[in-house]
C-alpha cells in the first residue's frame, strides 16, 4: 500500500514547524537530561561530542523519511531541518573509493536493474553468511557507479519519496566531507557526521579494507582528532578497535538483537553474543576502545509478543556507569515501524503516535537517537 493523502499534510506540517522554528535544540531537565547531567546543551558548547545537545538527533541515512537515503539531497534536507548529526554508511567500489550506501547490494537503491549495460554484473554472493543476489558496489568502478541514479529503497511505504528518484547520484564519502566543510563554514558551526563501516571483515577479505581508507580521508579533512565533529561506528567491534589505532575520532559499537553475534566474532570463533556484550563485563570491554554503543531500541526497551513496549532494561544505567553514551536506532513515524502501543489505525504507511514513542525512549535517559524523520525527533527533543 502506498502512502495516502492523509499522511501528506501531517508530514508537511511537521517539516514546516521544524524549519520555521529554526530546528530549536532541546533544553530542559527531563529524565534523559538528568541522566546526562554535566553535559553542555547546544552546538559547540563543549569539547567534542560532549558539547552536542542531549538528546542528540541523528539523521538516519540523512532525512531518509523524505528523500532517497544516502543522497546529498537527503543529507542536505536533514541539515536544513536542524539535525545534530547526519549518518553515512560506507562501502567500497572496485577501485577502492568509499561511497555512501546502506549496503554493497545496490539493487534496491539505484536504477542499476534498469541499465542493460550492467545486466551481466548481476550475481549471487555470500555477505556475512547471507546469500544475496543482485548488483554490488565492489564490482563497479567509481566512474561506472556514478552513471547510476539513486532511488527510494522502500517505495511501497514511502511512495512520496519516489518523486525524487533519479535526482541524485551515489555520493562518495569524500564528496560528503567536502560538502560538510562548505556547509560548516556557511552556517557557522561544524556539521557532525556519524560514519559506519559496513561489512568490514568481508571487504578486508577482498583486499578492500575500509578502515585505512577511512582514516586517510579523516586525516585529510582534519576529522581524525578526539574532538572532531564525527562519530565512527560498526557492528563489528574489531573494526572500531582497528580505527582506534589509526585515528582518535570517537567510536561507537553497534549492537543488534541479543541472540546475534558480530560477524567478526563468527569468523574469529568468539562465542559471545550481543546479550553478552550488554552485560557489565561486555560493556567494560567495549569501553576499553570505544566511547559509546548504538543498540537497537529493543535492547533499551524490549517489546512483548504483541509488539508493545515493556519495562526498560538496565542498559542505559549500566552503559552510563562506564562512561559510554547510547545512540540507539531507529525511530520512524510510520505505523509499520512503531511499537504496537503507538500505532494509529491499520494503514502501515500512515503516521502513528511518533511523539509518544519518542517520549517513552527519551525517558530512559538515552543520549541520542537515530531517526528517519529528524524534524519529528527535534520537536520531540524539545520536551526533554
Amino acid at each position: 500500500m502506498t502512502q495516502g493523502a492523509s499522511s501528506g499534510p501531517a508530514r508537511r506540517a511537521v517539516i514546516g514547524a521544524a524549519v520555521a522554528a529554526g530546528a530549536a535544540l532541546g533544553t530542559g531537565a527531563g529524565a534523559g537530561a538528568a541522566q546526562a547531567a554535566g553535559r553542555t546543551q547546544g552546538r559547540g558548547g563543549g569539547p567534542g561530542y560532549r558539547g552536542l545537545p542531549v538528546p542528540t538527533v541523528i539523521a538516519h541515512r540523512g532525512a531518509s523519511g523524505y528523500r532517497p537515503e544516502h543522497t546529498l539531497g537527503s543529507y542536505r534536507l536533514a541539515l536544513d531541518m536542524g539535525a545534530h548529526v547526519i549518518e553515512q554508511d560506507l562501502v567500497p567500489t572496485r577501485d577502492g573509493h568509499l561511497v555512501c550506501r546502506h549496503e554493497n547490494d545496490i539493487s534496491g537503491t539505484t536504477d542499476v536493474a534498469d541499465r542493460p549495460e550492467f545486466a551481466s554484473r548481476r550475481t549471487t554472493k555470500s555477505v556475512d553468511g547471507t546469500s544475496l543476489s543482485g548488483w554490488f558496489t565492489e564490482d563497479f568502478t567509481l566512474a561506472e557507479l556514478k552513471t547510476l541514479r539513486a532511488k527510494e529503497r522502500i517505495p511501497t511505504i514511502r511512495q512520496e519519496n519516489t518523486l525524487y528518484d533519479g535526482r541524485w547520484t551515489v555520493p562518495t564519502f569524500e564528496e560528503v566531507l567536502r560538502w560538510a566543510e562548505r556547509e560548516g563554514h556557511r552556517r557557522g558551526h561544524p556539521v557532525w557526521l556519524h560514519v559506519e563501516t559496513k561489512h568490514p571483515s568481508y571487504f578486508r577479505g577482498l583486499g578492500l579494507g575500509l578502515e585505512e581508507r577511512l582514516a586517510r580521508l579523516l586525516r585529510r579533512y582534519g576529522r581524525h582528532r578526539a574532538n572532531s565533529p564525527v562519530f565512527l561506528q560498526s557492528f563489528e567491534p574489531s573494526s572500531m578497535q582497528r580505527m582506534a589505532r589509526l585515528v582518535a575520532t570517537p567510536r561507537v559499537v553497534l549492537l543488534s538483537g541479543p541472540a546475534s553475534r558480530p560477524w567478526d566474532f563468527v569468523e574469529a570463533g568468539d562465542p559471545r553474543t550481543v546479550a553478552d556484550l550488554v552485560k557489565p563485563a561486555g560493556l567494560d570491554w567495549i569501553a576499553s576502545f570505544a566511547q559509546g554503543i548504538g543498540p537497537t531500541l529493543d535492547l533499551v526497551v524490549p517489546k512483548d509478543a504483541a509488539g508493545r513496549l515493556t519495562e526498560p532494561t538496565t542498559l542505559v544505567r549500566d552503559a552510563h556507569a562506564r562512561g559510554l553514551l547510547l545512540h540507539p536506532y531507529t525511530l520512524r513515524n510510520e505505523n509499520a515501524f512503531l511499537p504496537a502501543d503507538f500505532r494509529r489505525g491499520t494503514d502501515p504507511t500512515a503516521y502513528g503516535d511518533a511523539f509518544g514513542a519518542y517520549r517513552a525512549y527519551f525517558a530512559t535517559g538515552i543520549d541520542g537517537i537515530f531517526t528517519d524523520m529528524p524534524d519529528t525527533g527535534l520537536l520531540a527533543a524539545e520536551e526533554v
